[in-house]
């Protein structure tokens, strides 16, 4: 791999984007660091310590909500509107068909993910400044004559913030190395490790070292499977054509252990954050029977009690069979085989066949949906042995740095072996 990357170093115009790309991550990182006029940082503090949605919602801003910097909201409205977007394509016939028509139907869906990433984020903004200002961590924000104006700075420039996020991260696509909006969030997850490594050498050494053991263990696993895969036989029929023959070739279909990457982590840390966060907001209530149901429901969904994560084990598995089974759709491999001439041997084109990998992908399926569930617990699980939930990295965090630094290493092996350089992973 080092040999790898020497070679890769040698070549200038790969030298070239893995600068460029170093310099787009930069830029990223000292905007992240310029806060919101307003803000009392240790009031922030207090604030990130108590509840993990505001947690979820700072790694995917690359690490800037916990400064509440003009980039607090990083890439997540993006992320937002693209997860909506695929969701309504097989809803609406219009965007399925976009999603079939190449580079041009993914240009046509990108304006449309912009065009709803804008009012998300600044509906996203209103309610983190809210949350913030009634916390007391934010000043002059509101809608009285006073502080119009400033609140309306304050969501014009967080609005901006993600639009120039999404524009470093698309600068990066086109002209750097890897998946420019992966390379964000990677970013700021992987600056908070020296702040947590400090805090367990100062207060659990014997946990930094349990912690070390437990986040090799998992990036092995997490490698193994996500890049795990069954892999379906397909024959091509000969057809001939005058004097030539064409078809005939053997080929298989890869059909991924984990194809849904980390989206049912993400609806299920959303809807199990949700009512805890909403339920907070009535247990001081004057009503006696609104005050006692939001107790009871933010005992249930309180990140500290079992049931919680037993919920949520059970929803990233719902998720993930939702999911797979969605995108699945989508593609319609059967369809596009008979369409080519192909088949699986022994299977008839058609329903049979689409039936058939439907029964192979629920299996394999049941594999990543443990994974993830596994994933999105370990926390809880390591708790359980050291007293404490915090990690080097959290478990939804490792999964993205793992998929990232894959996917970058893949396209700089892609790129190398166009110049007949060995790449990084060998035949």
């Amino acid at each position: 791999m080092l040999k790898a990357i020497s070679n890769a170093w040698k070549l200038p115009d790969l030298r070239r984007k893995l600068l460029f790309t170093l310099l787009i991550l930069v830029v990223f990182r000292l905007a992240a660091h310029v806060p919101v006029p307003g803000i009392l940082p240790e009031e922030l503090r207090k604030i990130f310590a108590a509840n993990q949605l505001l947690g979820m919602l700072d790694m995917f801003s690359g690490g800037a909500m916990s400064n509440f910097s003009v980039m607090a909201m990083g890439v997540y409205p993006y992320i937002t509107a693209s997860i909506i977007i695929q969701l309504l394509q097989p809803l609406i016939p219009a965007l399925e068909e976009l999603s079939k028509e190449g580079e041009a139907g993914q240009a046509k869906l990108n304006q449309y993910m912009l065009a709803i990433t804008i009012p998300l984020a600044t509906l996203q903004g209103f309610s983190q400044a809210t949350l913030l200002q009634r916390a007391g961590a934010l000043q002059n924000f509101g809608f009285s004559r006073a502080t119009l104006l400033p609140t309306l700075a304050t969501l014009a420039t967080l609005t901006a913030g993600t639009m120039f996020a999404i524009w470093l991260g698309e600068a990066i696509d086109r002209d750097g190395i890897g998946n420019g909006m992966s390379l964000i969030i990677f970013s700021g997850i992987v600056s908070e490790i020296p702040a947590r490594i400090g805090s367990l050498i100062l207060g659990n050494i014997p946990g930094l070292f349990f912690f070390i053991a437990i986040t090799v263990v998992t990036i092995v696993v997490i490698i193994f499977i996500q890049e795990g895969q069954r892999r379906i036989p397909v024959q091509y029929a000969k057809r001939v054509r005058g004097t030539k023959v064409y078809g005939g070739a053997s080929t298989h279909i890869p059909l991924q252990v984990n194809s849904a990457g980390m989206i049912p982590l993400i609806f299920s840390v959303s809807i199990m954050l949700l009512p805890g966060v909403v339920s907070s907001y009535f247990v001081d209530s004057s009503m006696s029977w609104v005050a006692a149901i939001a107790k009871v429901v933010y005992g249930v969904f309180d990140s500290e009690g079992v049931i919680y994560w037993i919920l949520y084990f059970l929803l990233v598995i719902g998720f993930t069979y939702f999911y797979t089974d969605m995108m699945f759709q989508q593609q319609d491999l059967a369809g596009m085989l008979q369409r080519q001439g192909g088949f699986i041997p022994g299977i008839r084109p058609g329903k049979r066949t689409a039936d058939f990998l439907q029964g192979v992908l629920r299996r394999i399926t049941l594999v990543g949906a443990l994974f993830l569930g596994v994933v999105a617990i370990l926390p809880f699980l390591t708790r359980g042995i050291t007293g404490t939930g915090e990690m080097l990295v959290t478990s939804t965090g490792l999964l993205i740095v793992v998929g990232v630094v894959l996917d970058t290493m893949k396209q700089l092996e892609a790129q190398l072996l166009m110049r007949h350089y060995e790449g990084f992973i060998k035949g």
